[in-house]
């Protein structure tokens, strides 16, 4: 019949641009799995020719060729929601419903002020307390403001994926946002698929495209079925693809554009601060009721007795009118609106700060978890151990020998026999994930794991040639390297027909499946019990001196094999035994006393050999005299009450699976009521690092699927850092503690005087205006100054929170009451020997009082702030100088109290004071640092967290 190829019409801009197929066609036939219009355009090879590729080479590098691309079929980005302005920050914070009662205050205020007083002297009130809102709400959104910048850079730093692209011959390391249609990725278990595309060649690719089709079924992917969908994951295999779409013109940029990521959710800390704020604002709002009637009752029993009840002048109801702005500015005051705004603000500072120390926090809850983290269950290999692996001994033909220091490389060749090498070059060469490629700069490079360059880099150091060995033979079937197996396997098809298996992997697995080895002079002789002791022996040894063992091993397959049956699990011929050092981190040792001395336990779980594990584990400090360390199989046999006995005293859990992992964490979350922090870098950790109360993911050798199980990425693999992030969690909410400490004494302080002055003398001494001021100092600038503390080393000697520590502690409770009385008492005794002390008579003796109270009240606020920077210390002085935000909100506040007194006396109610004046209201203020000074000397039970001793 008539040929389809017909139909489709190669567009003129596309011929142009030297392209033989557009952009949206291209798209169209992965997006759909439309074998059909694959068919059409000539199978794979028809598509790289259209795409002017090669699937060997890759697309070429000059500037003009990559820019007719990108013009062509667009760039590896996604459209971006736009960010939302300052204005609608603004428009968010003026729905407050308080400030809204307020707003209408001013407004029926200034209408009335106006009516009775005239343009301008009415409107002073009205003016006052609208320019304190405004205030109010242009700090609360310019924080919100900058809080929402910084989840952008956030969500710009996720973004920065790497993948193996070949281009113009040459292997290179690149960002996923410059891949381009035609470019040939390299694919390996863990990866993220960057790009919709097609397979080009492989083994065992499984595929999970949950994320984008819910189907939790794993996929084949194969020649068969060769479409790979951006967003989608890499569960099984290895493989190359040629890119076909990128951008928005793939499914996930479309689900991308549709769902942007945002800091939106509320951190538990924040859910249980707005309980809090819930119970002050409700004690606040009785009290306020209680001083509107208190204040109003007097006017309207007089209005009753005069017989006036019904007629009212302009004056009463400017008089009701401050008695219901004071009543509601009680309830501003008393709503402490700073606190979900000092959590975001601390939570947003130590981000950026963590960011600086290589940790990359994906949800801002962990933060504050990470803080009361009392367990840390860590890998080994790259957090505690640098990841640079090399091969320092090898056992061959029953010949131990050291690798690092021969006098030449070629020694070791020579002393084996011929068919030996051989083999073991063609084992390591074709059994492994790595590849030697030339790259940028013509040098050869290793790719591939830390293991797996080890062994390469072994090979080729011992004469090996990559490339020469690639080519004889042919793989046939692969079976990656899992956690579970604990090795990888590959069919080899032989020049001269027949197929060779090789095998490698945990030594004792690999071993166990041998019953034959190669012998000193080269012959294959039976394994007995003889030399299978030995050869435990030698594994033994070398894991002793912290070395990583692998066995390889090889087996001829028989005439009746085909490529559909399974790779063999037994009847294998030993070659040998590598070991692999791999140095502990420098600085883990320390790290691990810190944690010690916090109160927070480190345990080690991994796949390696026991002994190897145990031996890091006593260099790093895990393993203790009356620890325990343990093999994952034994583990999995204990029964609940077994475990019950043998979790608080086990530190180390060698040859795990990711089940085991998983199950540890969840008997130290669920049983024993830990806050556990766990640390994985590959894909079989997710489940665990998603059970955890704090999932740690590794920045370099960690896989994207193990990153997005994540809530903290560690940028540098390093165990230290680990500890600055928890560091950084204890500092967080302790900074909350201070913060909320030094709010609860100002609103009790302030309820109390405006109440009692209310109900004893029928006024308030702190107007509406001057109670929003304190306001602002107290939340806003409050938040600011005590949000923003750095971590001090103290915090690390303190037991950890833990699940069931209480937020405010008795500790903070000895705090508020007693400054609380020194500062009412201060405030009550001016309130009743002011006039006397200060020798003020006739007219303004009543406004310059209050002036004199508030100025008192506001310094009182100043002193305090200082004395919460400590809790328990009493030199609350150390680092002050150093904190620049703290001590720039401590000299703006005082300034603009100064210019408030001195010069807003309309707006604020204020008479300017003499320097006598000034001077005993800051000396009042003063007194409180060395009342808060003896009142923590006063002793309290404290509380210990999680039943944590401190050590």
């Amino acid at each position: 019949g008539v040929s389809l190829q017909s139909e489709y019409v190669v567009p003129e801009g596309v011929k142009a641009a030297g392209f033989q197929i557009s952009a949206d066609e291209l798209a169209s036939i992965v997006e759909s799995r439309d074998t059909e219009k694959l068919a059409v355009h000539g199978q794979l090879d028809g598509i790289a020719d259209k795409l002017a590729t090669s699937l060997t080479d890759g697309i070429k590098t000059d500037e003009y060729s990559l820019n007719q691309r990108q013009d062509m079929y667009g760039v590896n980005k996604f459209t971006e929601s736009e960010a939302p302005s300052l204005w609608e920050f603004v428009w968010e914070a003026l729905q407050d419903t308080t400030l809204i009662i307020l707003i209408a205050c001013a407004l029926v205020s200034f209408v009335v002020g106006i009516a009775t007083e005239g343009w301008p002297k009415g409107a002073h009130d009205g003016i006052g307390i609208l320019t304190s809102i405004l205030l109010v709400v242009s700090v609360t959104a310019t924080s919100n403001y900058q809080q929402s910048l910084q989840f952008r850079d956030l969500d710009k730093e996720k973004r920065k994926i790497f993948v193996q692209v070949t281009r113009n011959r040459l292997r290179q390391r690149m960002l996923i946002d410059d891949l381009l249609p035609g470019d040939v990725v390299h694919l390996a278990v863990g990866d993220q698929v960057p790009a919709d595309g097609l397979f080009i060649s492989g083994y065992s690719v499984l595929i999970n495209e949950s994320s984008l089709t819910g189907e939790s079924e794993p996929v084949v992917i194969s020649e068969d079925n060769p479409f790979l969908l951006s967003g989608t994951k890499v569960l099984d295999g290895s493989c190359k693809m040629l890119v076909t779409a990128v951008g928005m013109r793939t499914q996930w940029g479309k689900l991308m554009a549709a769902i942007t990521e945002s800091g939106d959710d509320e951190t538990p800390l924040q859910v249980k601060l707005n309980g809090v704020a819930n119970t002050i604002g409700n004690i606040g709002l009785l009290f306020a009721l209680l001083t509107f009637v208190v204040l109003s009752q007097g006017l309207v029993a007089q209005k009753y007795l005069d017989g006036l009840l019904l007629s009212w002048s302009g004056d009463d109801v400017l008089e009701i009118l401050e008695h219901f702005a004071v009543a509601v500015t009680i309830i501003v005051v008393a709503v402490p609106e700073g606190l979900p705004l000092a959590v975001t603000l601390s939570l947003a500072f130590a981000m950026k700060k963590m960011m600086n120390d290589k940790a990359l926090v994906r949800q801002l809850a962990a933060c504050e978890t990470m803080g009361s983290a009392t367990v840390i269950c860590s890998d080994k290999t790259g957090t505690l151990t640098t990841n640079r692996m090399s091969v320092v001994k090898a056992c061959v033909c029953g010949n131990t020998m050291e690798v690092n220091n021969l006098p030449a490389p070629s020694n070791f060749s020579s002393e084996l026999p011929e068919a030996a090498l051989e083999i073991l070059l063609e084992s390591i060469f074709n059994n492994t994930a790595g590849e030697v490629v030339i790259n940028q700069d013509g040098h050869h490079q290793i790719l591939g794991t830390p293991t797996e360059v080890a062994l390469l880099d072994f090979a080729l150091l011992i004469g090996g040639n990559f490339k020469e060995k690639r080519q004889r033979t042919k793989i046939v079937k692969v079976e990656p390297f899992n956690s579970t197996k604990k090795r990888m396997s590959i069919i080899l098809e032989l020049p001269g027909g027949g197929y060779r298996a090789h095998c490698k992997g945990a030594s004792e697995v690999v071993l166990a499946a041998c019953d034959k080895f190669i012998d000193a002079r080269g012959s294959i002789v039976d394994l007995d019990n003889t030399s299978t002791n030995k050869l435990n022996g030698i594994i033994e040894t070398f894991s002793k001196e912290a070395l990583r063992t692998l066995c390889l091993a090889y087996r001829e397959m028989n005439d009746s094999f085909s490529i559909d049956d399974q790779i063999p699990l037994h009847g294998y011929t030993c070659i040998g035994i590598v070991g692999i050092k791999d140095p502990v981190r420098p600085g883990v040792k320390q790290s691990v006393a810190t944690c010690r001395s916090a109160g927070i336990e480190v345990r080690m779980v991994t796949g390696d050999n026991i002994n190897t594990a145990k031996a890091i584990a006593r260099e790093c400090g895990i393993l203790t005299e009356d620890g325990l360390a343990i093999e994952g199989a034994d583990f999995r046999e204990k029964n609940p009450e077994e475990l019950l006995e043998l979790i608080p005293k086990m530190q180390v859990l060698a040859r795990s699976s990711p089940l085991d992992k998983h199950t540890l964490v969840k008997h130290l979350r669920t049983t024993f009521n830990e806050v556990v922090a766990v640390t994985g870098d590959g894909t079989n950790d997710a489940p665990a690092l998603r059970e955890a109360d704090i999932g740690l993911a590794m920045g370099i050798a960690g896989t994207e699927v193990a990153k997005e199980s994540a809530d903290v990425v560690i940028l540098d693999d390093n165990f230290s850092t680990i500890v600055t992030v928890a560091k950084w969690g204890r500092s967080v909410y302790v900074n909350i503690q201070k913060f909320v400490q030094f709010q609860l004494t100002v609103n009790v302080v302030a309820l109390l005087v405006n109440f009692s002055s209310a109900c004893f003398t029928g006024d308030a001494p702190l107007t509406a205006v001057q109670l929003l001021w304190v306001n602002m100092i107290m939340d806003t600038l409050g938040a600011l100054a005590l949000a923003t503390e750095p971590p001090d080393d103290n915090l690390m000697k303190k037991a950890p929170v833990g699940r069931t520590g209480k937020f405010i502690t008795n500790v903070m409770w000895r705090n508020i009451i007693g400054q609380s009385i020194f500062q009412f008492a201060v405030i009550w005794y001016l309130q009743t020997q002011g006039k006397y002390l200060f020798g003020l008579e006739g007219s303004d003796a009543d406004p310059v009082l209050n002036t004199i109270i508030f100025n008192t009240f506001v310094f009182c606020q100043v002193f305090n702030e200082i004395n919460s920077r400590d809790m328990e210390d009493i030199n609350v002085l150390k680092g002050l100088p150093k904190n620049s935000i703290f001590m720039g909100i401590l000299a703006g506040t005082i300034i603009f109290q100064f210019i408030i007194v001195q010069f807003l006396g309309d707006f604020a109610d204020t008479t300017p004071l003499t320097q006598l004046q000034w001077l005993a209201s800051i000396l009042f203020g003063l007194l409180g640092m060395p009342i808060a000074a003896a009142i923590k000397l006063i002793p309290v039970e404290p509380y210990e967290g999680n039943g944590h001793r401190t050590s």
